[in-house]
């Protein structure tokens, strides 16, 4: 793995034009530019890496737009030590993000080819996150409570059992909807157990689907 001067700088270019497309959290910034991610994507679309376009992976999912990534993480408002939950692990780059920003992160991947391989590049990068092979549905009870819940898959609600995994004052982002298009919406979990919700405009996600492969 080999992160060229070139690489840096088509990255620094990438981190400038999220940040004129309104990402203005210097923290998610940051980690967007340290993070390579041309380490994620399959070799046949590398050289594309530092577009600001979502690319096909392994097992049928995608690596998301870096905009989406920022813009799902800006949400999320990452503190240094939160224990953040991750639904569909995918390529590992959105992990590598919040690792990056100092939260511990438990993240589950349905697909078991992901999974390994994920687990297999975040080791070689030396990030050390908790990665699950499971039903991201189910979330990881035995875990909870998490100080941050993120879905990273069109969801067409977000399951009650995730809800039961997150802290009073903690928040769940994901993208809620139907199979083409959903709603990135932020759930805010109240003292009553009611949650405050707040939405941000639609997204298109590969759908998140019960059980594991």
């Amino acid at each position: 793995m080999v992160d060229t001067l070139r690489d840096k700088g088509l990255r620094k270019k990438l981190v400038d034009s999220l940040r004129n497309k309104g990402i203005e959290d210097v923290r998610v910034l940051n980690a967007l530019n340290k993070v390579p991610r041309h380490f994620f994507m399959d070799s046949s679309f590398k050289s594309f890496a530092y577009s600001d376009k979502a690319f096909p992976i392994a097992s049928g999912q995608t690596i998301s737009q870096p905009y989406t990534v920022a813009f799902q993480t800006k949400l999320l408002e990452v503190k240094s030590g939160d224990k953040i939950l991750e639904i569909g692990t995918g390529s590992g780059y959105q992990c590598a993000i919040l690792l990056e920003m100092g939260a511990r992160v438990y993240s589950i991947e349905r697909h078991r080819e992901l999974f390994i391989n994920a687990g297999e590049l975040l080791r070689k990068m030396k990030y050390n996150p908790h990665l699950f092979w499971g039903d991201g549905y189910l979330g990881k009870p035995s875990y909870a409570p998490f100080d941050k819940i993120l879905i990273t898959a069109g969801a067409t609600f977000v399951p009650e059992t995730l809800k039961e995994q997150i802290k009073a004052g903690g928040v769940i982002v994901a993208p809620v909807g139907n199979e083409k298009t959903q709603v990135m919406t932020r759930l805010t979990k109240l003292e009553d157990e009611n949650f405050k919700t707040e939405e941000f405009g639609y997204f298109s996600f590969v759908p998140f689907i019960k059980g594991q492969q």
